[in-house]
């Protein structure tokens, strides 16, 4: 059925082409020619989404339709084989761009940094380490949101690491697990989609340098991707729920009865004990805590380095005769650093200190006969493999923005919306998209690269500060996030309930409600105002009040003298 219906869309579209204009503004000029139809590749991308859960085929056929659109060839199979043919083309073209491989390489390399340093049993040894700090329900509590604090450069790692180590501490103190599966689940891609080092920053600083290229504004992206931090309302919003819950040891719904039989030991979750191999240390390694905190404090200050380094070649070599004179004199005062970060070049700069990273990594596993150069390298090789989807998510992502450009979508939906949309409820609806998008497909990558590159272009249309478009950056990027945390079949919400050792339905049922109010929260309190230019320094303090008095109504204590009273 859904072949048939994509075969009748593909015969419609051939009698919509048009000649590819020699001269103007191709992307205007198509924009006026194909009218509603330049917004079939980003419907096709989300319907898809939505029917097959599988969003690289979903972002193949929004391309694929797009290429439909812009090839001029009357008979069928040629147009066919050559939109075919134009999605690779796309596809080479991503990929040669010197910016966007630097983006993937880095995202790989440092996906092999953590499988070393799992497999040192660095990672394994700083959880231990915290939990044995652990003495009561709240300290445990607090102590598992810190270690996921510590593993902010994944998402994977955070709830296969997190889980497994504090389990049995879990356990003992009559937690129930689905609380320890939140707590994971709220600090896996939360905290690294904020971290400035993470496997996520090479996807978030991609898609908001592409964003920028389509309306031609030369922005810092890795700059933007700092300044859109403090805007991510949910991501902070949701690490600052678990901890007032905590100080207030207070639930609600479905997770407060999952307390309660937990303190009566009633729980689903008794018999369930997943191990997780991928990210077990060797088989015989004596457990460090230094050969976690040695590669990624490497990782951390030779990536600020490499991002003033290469911004002060790259000032040094240009024509701003003030800021090479801001060099001579005083090349590390606050400014001068600020505008090192700005001029730097991100890619580069990030995969300059993955490499870096890895070489101390493998060093430090020979050195302590670990491995054998070979099966660091092979290790190193089998960590980069987890993230392979991630490259082929970025590499589709930006070919359809490639193909969204020359259509001239962005431009069509900027004459159809500027005027429509009332421009303070943007961020919302933005981020209300998002979360429907990533809770259809279960994951917050592929929402951010079909949405990105019609957000900019259009909330730049509405507001062409930089501060506004910031804002809907952010609501892309946490609204992405939020649905992926509400959603059953996200793989970081698989993998939450896989390393807490909880049944997973039960994961989703009792994480639901305090996501989705902490959602509300972040429209109401955050997206809103923001929207309105509200400072940040107001909003934040609000909402987290909001969060606060939330709790304080909806919530009640669980503890031992009260369970037989419910």
């Amino acid at each position: 059925m859904i072949l048939k219906i994509f075969l009748v869309m593909c015969l419609c579209l051939i009698t919509n082409t048009t000649d590819i204009f020699a001269q103007g503004d191709i992307s205007e000029l198509n924009a006026d020619k194909f009218g509603i139809l330049t917004l079939i590749p980003p419907f096709i991308s989300i319907l898809f989404a939505f029917l097959t859960k599988n969003v690289v085929v979903s972002l193949f056929l929004g391309i694929f339709s797009g290429s439909l659109l812009l090839d001029t060839s009357s008979n069928i199979f040629s147009k066919i084989v050559n939109s075919f043919l134009d999605v690779v083309n796309r596809g080479l073209n991503s990929l040669a761009d010197p910016w966007n491989a630097g983006i993937i390489l880095q995202v790989l390399v440092i996906g092999g940094v953590i499988h070393l340093i799992s497999k040192m049993g660095g990672a394994k040894a700083v959880a231990q380490a915290l939990s044995k700090k652990s003495r009561n329900a709240k300290s445990t509590q607090f102590t598992t949101w810190f270690l996921g604090l510590l593993v902010f450069f994944d998402d994977y790692a955070n709830a296969l690491i997190v889980g497994p180590i504090m389990r049995p501490v879990i356990d003992k103190m009559k937690i129930s697990r689905e609380r320890l599966a939140f707590i994971i689940d709220a600090t896996a891609a939360p905290i690294a989609g904020l971290a400035i080092i993470s496997t996520w920053v090479g996807l978030e600083v991609g898609l908001i340098h592409d964003g920028f290229s389509m309306i031609d504004l030369k922005e810092d992206a890795f700059g933007v991707f700092l300044s859109t931090i403090p805007y991510r309302f949910y991501n902070i919003l949701i690490l600052t729920f678990v901890v007032i819950s905590i100080l207030l040891m207070k639930d609600f719904g479905p997770m407060r009865q999952a307390q309660i039989n937990a303190l009566n030991n009633d729980s689903k979750n008794n018999d369930i004990n997943i191990k997780n191999s991928e990210l077990e240390p060797k088989e015989g390694v004596s457990l460090n805590i230094w050969n976690a905190i040695i590669p990624v404090t490497v990782l951390i200050v030779s990536s600020l380095v490499c991002f003033y380094y290469s911004g002060y070649n790259s000032i040094i070599a240009g024509e701003n005769l003030e800021l090479i004179r801001l060099f001579e004199v005083s090349p590390f005062s606050f400014e001068a650093i600020r505008e090192a970060f700005s001029a730097s070049d991100a890619s580069s700069a990030l995969l300059q200190s993955a490499m870096f990273s890895t070489v101390v990594a493998i060093f430090m596993g020979v050195s302590q006969k670990i491995f054998t150069i070979q099966e660091a390298i092979d290790t190193w090789i089998e960590g980069m493999k987890t993230l392979v989807v991630t490259g082929v998510i970025l590499v589709f992502a930006w070919s359809l923005s490639s193909v969204i450009k020359d259509l001239g979508t962005a431009k069509y939906m900027i004459t159809l919306l500027s005027d429509t949309i009332p421009y303070f409820l943007l961020p919302s609806i933005i981020f209300i998209l998002g979360s429907i998008i990533s809770f259809s497909t279960g994951t917050a990558y592929g929402t951010m690269g079909i949405l990105m590159p019609l957000a900019i272009p259009l909330s730049h249309s509405i507001n062409p500060e930089l501060g506004y478009i910031i804002v809907n950056i952010s609501a892309v990027l946490t609204g992405a996030i939020f649905g992926d945390h509400c959603s059953p079949i996200s793989d970081t919400t698989i993998l939450s309930s896989m390393g807490a050792g909880c049944d997973h339905i039960e994961h989703v049922k009792t994480q639901m409600p305090y996501a989705i109010f902490t959602g509300i929260i972040a429209i109401l309190f955050g997206y809103i105002p923001a929207g309105f230019g509200v400072p940040v320094y107001i909003i934040l303090p609000v909402a987290i009040l909001a969060i606060f008095v939330g709790i304080q109504v909806l919530g009640k204590k669980v503890d031992i003298e009260n369970t037989e009273k419910v």
